[in-house]
């Protein structure tokens, strides 16, 4: 087998998986995957059908951001033949003193030219009676918001990065990363690999990969679940007929209409307890489950019913919950890219801006708000927010 490429990239998950395909329209076979576990593993945070995919966020560069994401996404779609982001729209619900003010969202899309509404409660229930809310709550619209979906655009990535001509390797852990000289070294799965580019893309175990440099960075690692409700009125929250939505406050909830389980799903934004990839387990919490039914027995009564499906999934999260997307500074041939748990909506262009970055050295998109060397990632007692 060839062990010599121009590129390997390490993790094949959502960012990986992403990496990869756009490193391979570039390269062609001079691209490697490789993968710890089997391809399309739950050990992550990348599997599930379904993230969100949204225009709304609080700040002008990832509203930029995620302009560019919706272009990779299409330009995916038209390589791979496949449909693959579905448009519900998506509504921000904000209750009187919110976390985050809704005019951060209001102010950073005006700055944009995103179009959007404001709806008060009455308007809101009108148009999705499956809500059931108080009079304080404000609620923006946002039309292009919907689902991205994981496991089908994890697997499209892939099947193209194939068809390409990139080489993926699953069952594969990485035991070794050794620089020599203007190249690196990988060994995985006791085969040794050489490469003039590495991207690290491992998500939980990010700081497993930087520790073969003698590098680390802050990260926290949560154990997070997802719930599919059993609904007995399961057409009323068809993609056709009810949006994805987030609720914007501590604690914040978030959801999806009926998509890849017949059940609308709904899960709290770090809801879990801190975890190492080791001490995780796949058992759901049942104060997590109890948090979920409260809301869902609240606001949305008519989602509510049996579980379907309990799944959980890992968070990994730097203080700030900004990306890591950057390269290493002691190491100018390595990238490194941490989706700080809202990152999938992205990842197709994550993947084209870390194929910029190995081949080209730098990315259009302004991403210094990413940069691996923001002193955070490495204060001794760092402050955490996590409110996106």
């Amino acid at each position: 087998m060839k062990k010599n490429f121009k590129a390997i990239v390490i993790g094949l998950g959502g960012l990986g998986s992403a990496a990869t395909y756009w490193l391979s329209r570039r390269l062609g076979s001079d691209v490697l995957g490789l993968e710890q576990f089997e391809i399309g593993h739950l050990n992550g945070g990348s599997q599930d059908h379904s993230r969100i995919i949204r225009l709304s966020y609080h700040n002008v560069n990832y509203v930029e951001l995620a302009k560019r994401a919706y272009t990779a996404w299409d330009e995916l779609e038209r390589d791979a033949d496949e449909k693959l982001i579905v448009k519900t729209g998506g509504i921000d619900l904000s209750p009187a003193d919110a976390t985050i003010p809704i005019s951060d969202y209001t102010e950073s899309m005006d700055a944009t030219g995103v179009p959007y509404e404001m709806l008060d409660a009455k308007e809101a229930m009108y148009r999705w009676p499956q809500w059931n809310l108080t009079d304080d709550i404000q609620v923006l619209y946002q039309e292009q918001s919907g689902i991205a979906p994981a496991a089908k655009a994890m697997a499209a990535h892939l099947r193209m990065a194939r068809a390409y001509g990139a080489v993926l390797k699953d069952n594969v852990p990485v035991t070794a990363i050794t620089p020599i000289g203007d190249e690196v070294e990988v060994t995985a799965g006791g085969e040794t690999y050489r490469c003039e580019q590495l991207v690290i893309a491992s998500g939980a175990w990010t700081n497993t990969a930087l520790g073969f440099f003698g590098e680390g960075i802050n990260l926290e690692i949560t154990q997070e679940q997802v719930a599919y409700y059993d609904t007995p009125h399961v057409a009323d929250f068809m993609p056709d007929r009810f949006p994805i939505w987030i609720w914007m406050t501590e604690p914040c909830y978030y959801g999806f209409p009926v998509y890849g389980e017949n059940g609308p799903k709904v899960s709290q934004d770090c809801g879990g307890h801190g975890v190492t990839p080791d001490t995780r387990t796949f058992e759901p919490n049942k104060a997590y489950d109890e948090r979920l039914d409260n809301f869902v027995k609240q606001y949305l009564p008519k989602a509510h019913g049996g579980r379907i499906l309990t799944r959980t999934c890992l968070y990994t999260m730097p203080p700030d919950r900004d990306f890591v997307l950057s390269k290493i500074p002691s190491q100018p041939n390595v990238q490194v890219a941490v989706g700080a748990a809202h990152a999938f909506k992205y990842s197709s262009q994550i993947g084209r801006m870390l194929s910029e970055l190995a081949l080209d050295g730098s990315t259009p998109h302004d991403i210094s708000p990413f940069a691996y060397d923001r002193p955070v990632l490495f204060e001794a007692d760092p402050e955490k927010s996590y409110m996106i």
